[in-house]
């Protein structure tokens, strides 16, 4: 049967009805919150390119667990800003680093109320702002696993849930699984940024962690966003060497992308909804061309809705709100 009988506005004619067969429901419970750490610093500093973020102390991160775990979200993750950098990312993997720190600090008051997870990299350590140790204008692949294993151990150590090693390094997974494995961290699990794009969209990101590149760029381990198989690839590579999570990054550019690792790997899957993503929409919000709340939620159920059963996102806590209210 068609038009007359059948009449789809039959049931989009209220909220009720609309809510009742809604097909994708956002929650608080999708949300991971993106937190910089910065050292040396008496009190957070606001990033002018990301409206509403800023760089805490590990003391002013506590505030803001405090808020996240009164609105229900269940996890955060954490990036650190040392204060002196080097060529080989040394301040990453320090028992009294930055991250370390706020581990320690946030477990110490909230235990388990808050799952934390941490960004295992090395761009935001090195003096030269690339993501892994340098050598004649090349990232060399190798020397830069051992950093990042010792990176995620030191996490491990602090008392984190998760790592998440985002430097795109072959075997970085399986470097960091074996690692965690002989020092006894069974149960930390690893959520792997496994398609993580050479992408315009991390600009914001990259003011706020001081992690620009000072030579070249990043396209030579970083995937290229048109190549859609290569990111399979790369994800099944990934799972095959100890992910527990994989992640598709950035996410609303690249939403055929989440929905065909779900589809194909059934695998937990987190999407990253970047910076540039955020800053867009807050900039036009701002210039009154769009809706803030109708275009974030607009946004993060399309993210949902492609496959993703986590969301990285900076509107965590105004949309915990919205969702609420």
């Amino acid at each position: 049967m068609t038009y007359p009988h059948v009449r789809m506005r039959r049931l989009r004619k209220n909220t009720m009805i609309r809510d009742l067969i809604r097909e994708t429901k956002l929650t608080v419970n999708d949300f991971v919150y993106p937190m910089f750490i910065k050292e040396g610093i008496s009190k957070s500093e606001p990033i002018d390119s990301m409206p509403g973020q800023h760089r805490h102390t590990p003391k002013d991160a506590l505030k803001e667990i405090q808020i996240l775990v009164s609105l229900g979200v269940p996890a955060v993750i954490l990036f650190g800003i040392p204060q002196k950098k080097d060529p080989f990312g040394s301040a990453a993997y320090q028992s009294n680093g930055v991250v370390q720190q706020a581990v320690r600090e946030i477990r110490a008051v909230y235990g388990d109320r808050i799952i934390v997870m941490t960004d295992v990299c090395l761009c935001q350590y090195t003096d030269h702002g690339h993501c892994g140790v340098a050598e004649g204008g090349s990232i060399i692949n190798d020397q830069t696993l051992r950093f990042l294993t010792k990176t995620a151990l030191s996490h491990a150590e602090a008392g984190a849930d998760i790592v998440a090693p985002s430097a795109m390094m072959d075997g970085q997974v399986q470097a960091i699984r074996c690692g965690l494995d002989e020092a006894g961290y069974f149960d930390v699990a690893i959520m792997a940024y496994s398609a993580k794009h050479a992408s315009c969209f991390y600009g914001p990101f990259r003011d706020a962690a001081y992690s620009k590149p000072s030579f070249g760029d990043r396209r030579s381990y970083q995937m290229d966003y048109a190549n859609p198989f290569e990111a399979l690839r790369e994800v099944e590579l990934d799972i095959k060497e100890g992910a527990d999570i994989v992640m598709v990054k950035p996410a609303l550019a690249y939403l055929d992308l989440i929905h065909q690792v779900k589809l194909t790997f059934k695998m937990p899957t987190a999407a990253y909804n970047v910076s540039g993503e955020y800053s867009m929409i807050k900039a036009a919000a701002k210039m009154g061309w769009l809706d803030e709340k109708s275009a974030a939620l607009e946004v993060l159920t399309a993210i949902k809705r492609a496959g993703a059963d986590i969301i990285l996102t900076y509107f965590t806590k105004e949309a915990a709100e919205w969702l609420r209210s």
